[in-house]
């Protein structure tokens, strides 16, 4: 599995994250024509070479110029959903938004107006951020405790602690370890900012992984401060493999009462919270009455959000949670080009070797409206080109 790491020296910003991510690998001009599916144009996305304290790395600089504000975050979603970017980057920044949006709530009122998040910088920060880690391959994210910073510095809110109250709400929905400012720097100021927080609690689970790392990058703050170098870490590579099966919660729950049509938002949910699988089983319950059970095997860390986010969105009283243990084949995702188009294949391997691959859907999808083939053809054309590349060994 292709995960990444985030080392948050100098705490960690939208803008930062797009620096680590363009410096560990993803061509600026890429993440820019990405960032033109957005429904607005107005807007300049920069990086350039530059040092803090003794770490080199890449400065990332977003331009809002001419582009709209936004004035609650629903607003931000709207744009989201009506961006031509794909649809699991779609669904990713909507829930680093709806974090947000919670947040900002919490501290000042239902649908609170937005004032610095309110530009268009907060959106071209979260896509630009979901964007370049599946450029990158990421199927898991890590990061590392993340800063507090200290001090008071100046919002459109007036005076503000460091960090924000609304930085604090989501280091508490995300239960996010903290640690004091790097060499307890009384000056530090705002080191964590709520367009970071939103995206690095959302989408990363707090630990250090065993990992192969086979790329890096340094992405840049704007602040050069003496007592620390004002960087975020991106290190990118494969978990490394470990004895023993994964340690995992199976949360269960008997339903019968709630409308069918809902179950597929119910799923998707939960895979965006982070389940590694979702599934629904026909089942009989009392009296005769045809019910579902819904399943989720989901990583211990967000046993809790599963809960809770089941117990939200269902119709149920009650929900099940037993420990489980699962051995996992060893998995890759690889980009091929073929015949009909490049698209990616998740590859299994056991002992180090390649055994099966399946193309992945959205791409297969894609080719199949651009050539006008049968997707079966697709899957097929694939499969069998993939296959002659990765499964004999060949390039």
């Amino acid at each position: 599995m292709r995960v990444g790491y985030l080392q948050c020296v100098g705490g960690v910003s939208g803008d930062m994250l797009l620096g680590a991510i363009v410096d560990a690998g993803v061509p600026i001009d890429e993440l820019r024509s990405r960032l033109d599916g957005l429904a607005f144009g107005g807007f300049t996305v920069t990086a350039r070479r530059d040092k803090r304290g003794g770490v080199e790395g890449t400065l990332v600089t977003v331009v809002t110029g001419a582009s709209p504000r936004f004035d609650t975050v629903s607003d931000l979603i709207d744009a989201v959903d009506s961006s031509d970017i794909s649809q699991s980057a779609r669904s990713k920044a909507r829930v680093v938004l709806e974090r947000l949006g919670e947040a900002e709530a919490s501290v000042h009122g239902d649908e609170a107006h937005l004032h610095e998040l309110g530009s268009s910088d907060t959106l071209i920060d979260v896509v630009g951020a979901v964007l370049g880690f599946e450029m990158l391959g990421i199927e898991r994210l890590y990061s590392s405790p993340l800063p507090t910073g200290s001090g008071v510095f100046r919002s459109d809110h007036g005076p503000l602690p460091a960090p924000s109250p609304a930085t604090t709400a989501m280091l508490a929905m995300a239960g996010a370890p903290t640690v004091p400012p790097p060499g307890g720097d009384a000056g530090a100021g705002e080191m964590v900012t709520p367009t970071g927080a939103s995206i690095v609690t959302t989408l990363a689970e707090f630990g250090q992984p065993p990992m192969t790392v086979t790329q890096s990058g340094y992405g840049l703050g704007s602040r050069d401060p003496g007592a620390y170098p004002n960087v975020v870490a991106l290190r990118v590579g494969e978990l490394a493999e470990t004895s023993g099966p994964a340690a995992l919660s199976l949360v269960e729950t008997n339903i019968d009462d709630m409308n069918p049509e809902a179950f597929p938002y119910v799923s998707e949910r939960l895979f965006e919270l982070g389940a590694r699988d979702v599934w629904l089983t026909p089942i009989n319950m009392k009296k005769g009455r045809a019910g579902v059970k819904l399943s989720a095997l989901v990583d211990p860390e967000v046993e809790r959000q599963a809960v809770e986010l089941v117990l939200r969105e269902t119709t149920t009283l009650g929900v099940r949670v037993s420990p489980v243990s699962r051995y996992e084949a060893e998995r890759e995702s690889v980009t091929v080009k073929t015949s009909i188009g490049e698209l990616s294949v998740k590859v299994k391997r056991l002992d180090g070797r390649n055994v099966s691959l399946s193309p992945e859907y959205e791409d297969c999808r894609r080719i199949a409206r651009e050539t006008g083939l049968p997707i079966f053809d697709v899957y097929r054309i694939a499969e069998s080109e993939a296959a002659g590349r990765l499964l004999t060994g060949t390039s």
